[in-house]
């Protein structure tokens, strides 16, 4: 295990705490509006939805307030609002009520995302971004995993009242994080902002830009496929039950466990691009299995083992490798317009996984995630000539 500094190690028992709460209540949101809370699906679809699309505008907050007032004080503000949305959750009673807990949950957590990825980056210091990073994402499945684990423990389609427990559990995993934060992470000095810097800064910086069409396609024919595609698939084409596709996903959790911290030994001195293109290569080949599993649990198994390696290379690669691009003063801002890509792939990726499998293209859709995935690999070497050599971690990172 990284040595890494006890305020990192805060943070990251914070976020591992905040992914158990949201393991108990995500997986589930669908089935408590719907079947609980007696919303229509098409409408619960449409409110869920918000949760991602309220993102777009999380992401850029967080990133400014992370600039403005501190990593660490633009933290607790988004945990306040993602508490605010899921303890309003626990109370829905309409369509209007289901829109604003679920956008007013989507603004918290975006705000999140971005606010902390610069903590870390600010508290662990060049030398041990990918370390942090790596750690951080092992540390958050495992509390997805329990949190899931226990949700279906508690969760009881015929008893509200058990749902209710659990949003309001989630809300408690935001708001017990607070006084954490502010007992163990001392405020960092906010760095004074140059003459035209903001956002439009950001945007200028071509190696940034290369990075950020990278993550939106890698996400939208990745990881959001993971979610929306995937399932989908197994479920009616591979003939999975809702059991057999628990055992599949939870092999991929287990091998992020038992992976991720040899990546980050196997990554350590080399270029972070190559890494990135590894993600993307290994999850053009998790479809490619996907598609020639049939209905073998253990192709699709095999599938989401292979889908893991990808997630063990992205976290030691790409958000150190912003972090590292990003200068001091607009690191926050850098986080939230990378965030913005993955929200952005995650709005428009199940979108069209929809529209494709409505007309029974279920198997072309995956051909072309495979194919998306193939080119956005392909274009890491010309990101690789834009970036520095102790940004692309050429023997800088000694984790």
């Amino acid at each position: 295990m990284p040595e890494l500094p006890r305020a990192v190690w805060v943070v990251l028992g914070a976020d591992a705490v905040s992914a158990v709460g949201s393991g108990l209540t995500l997986p589930f949101l669908l089935v408590y509006l719907h079947r609980v809370r007696g919303l229509d699906i098409g409408w619960a679809g449409l409110a869920i939805s918000a949760v991602a699309l309220a993102g777009i505008l999380g992401n850029p907050v967080g990133g400014y307030l992370a600039d403005r007032i501190g990593a660490r004080n633009a933290l607790v503000c988004g945990l306040g609002v993602a508490a605010a949305g899921s303890a309003a959750l626990a109370g829905v009673g309409s369509v209007g009520t289901a829109f604003a807990a679920c956008g007013l949950l989507g603004v918290g957590v975006a705000m999140i995302w971005p606010s902390q990825d610069a903590l870390l980056a600010e508290l662990a210091g060049e030398r041990q971004r990918s370390s942090v990073f790596a750690v951080r994402h092992a540390t958050m499945n495992f509390g997805l995993a329990v949190g899931a684990a226990s949700a279906g423990l508690l969760a009881n389609a015929s008893d509200p009242s058990s749902f209710v427990r659990l949003y309001l559990l989630d809300a408690f995993s935001f708001l017990v994080l607070v006084p954490v934060l502010l007992r163990f992470v001392g405020p960092a000095p906010v760095a004074r902002e140059r003459s035209g810097g903001g956002y439009r800064q950001v945007a200028r910086d071509r190696a940034f830009r290369w990075v950020w069409v990278w993550a939106l396609l890698m996400v939208a024919a990745g990881v959001a496929q993971f979610h929306a595609a995937f399932p989908a698939y197994a479920t009616g084409e591979g003939g999975l039950s809702a059991g057999r596709l628990g055992v599949v996903y939870a092999a991929n959790s287990v091998a992020v466990l038992v992976l991720q911290l040899p990546v980050l030994r196997l990554m350590e001195g080399r270029r972070r691009t190559r890494g990135m293109a590894v993600v993307c290569l290994c999850w053009a080949a998790a479809w490619a299995i996907t598609l020639l599993a049939g209905g073998r649990l253990v192709l699709f198994a095999l599938a989401m083992v292979v889908f893991a390696v990808g997630e063990t290379f992205l976290a030691p690669t790409a958000a150190p490798l912003v972090n590292d691009l990003a200068p001091g003063e607009l690191r926050g801002r850098y986080n939230g317009l990378y965030a913005l890509a993955f929200t952005a792939g995650f709005v428009v990726g199940p979108a069209v996984c929809g529209l494709v499998f409505a007309v029974g293209a279920d198997a072309a859709f995956l051909v072309g995630c495979a194919a998306v995935l193939c080119l956005a690999g392909a274009a890491t070497p010309a990101l690789e000539r834009l970036l520095p050599a102790n940004v692309n971690g050429d023997g800088a990172d000694d984790a």
